[in-house]
């Protein structure tokens, strides 16, 4: 199996782990690819000619591209340890909220990082009526937003939540307040306990000196 499936990723992007965690939990063997996103490999030109970004999943010699888009097909693929519930009316469901992640939430974490100003003001606002609304309206009474078990939802809004905790330490801000968002806390909490995802995070350290390093070159840049 390592042989049929290949991710090309970067350490430190939210998206890559994603498709890790999905690899994971439904335990498929696959063989990582490190790409330096400074210096592009052949191969990944080749595999993503279209936007020519990680991840991308390779199987058995086709690429698959975009991170929830591979996600998708890794759960029709194996369909063992399934990664969105079974109850069509709970599934649309489930795609309404990683729609929501991706249309909302994922472009809000990569403007709080780039803009700064009046414009970072404005994004984490943007980003605090997000985490309003994922609190009042996203988890209901489950543990996870796919019931018992982590799902789709769990890890497109997981990975954007660790990856705002990098931002709120590189920005000196505080978003995600336990006494603001208790249900979302709790769920974070449980959610970045569960073995597979604990096991299977950067060295925060390293993705904090990584994004403080790029903040201050953008900073350096604007000035």
């Amino acid at each position: 199996m390592s042989e049929e499936v290949k991710l090309h990723g970067a350490w430190a992007s939210p998206l890559s782990y994603r498709v890790i965690w999905a690899l994971k939990l439904k335990g498929i063997a696959y063989e990582y690819v490190e790409e330096d996103l400074s210096n592009k490999s052949a191969l990944l030109l080749h595999y993503n000619p279209i936007h020519k970004k990680i991840p991308v999943l390779v199987h058995t010699g086709k690429p698959i591209c975009e991170s929830m888009i591979i996600i998708e097909y890794i759960e029709e693929m194996w369909p063992h340890t399934p990664l969105l519930p079974t109850d069509p009316y709970d599934r649309a469901i489930s795609r309404f909220w990683i729609k929501f992640v991706e249309d909302k939430a994922l472009p809000i974490l990569g403007r709080m990082f780039n803009t700064m100003g009046g414009e970072l003001e404005k994004a984490i606002k943007e980003s605090l009526e997000i985490l309003e609304i994922v609190e009042e309206h996203g988890l209901e009474d489950n543990k996870y937003f796919n019931g018992e078990t982590i799902g789709m939802v769990d890890i497109a809004f997981g990975s954007i939540l660790y990856w705002l905790g990098v931002n709120e330490e590189v920005l000196g801000v505080k978003l995600l307040e336990p006494h603001k968002f208790p249900r979302l806390h709790e769920w974070f909490q449980s959610f970045q306990e569960v073995p597979v995802i604990k096991e299977n995070l950067p060295d925060r350290d390293n993705v904090v000196a990584f994004f403080k390093r790029r903040r201050e070159t953008l900073e350096a840049t604007a000035a």
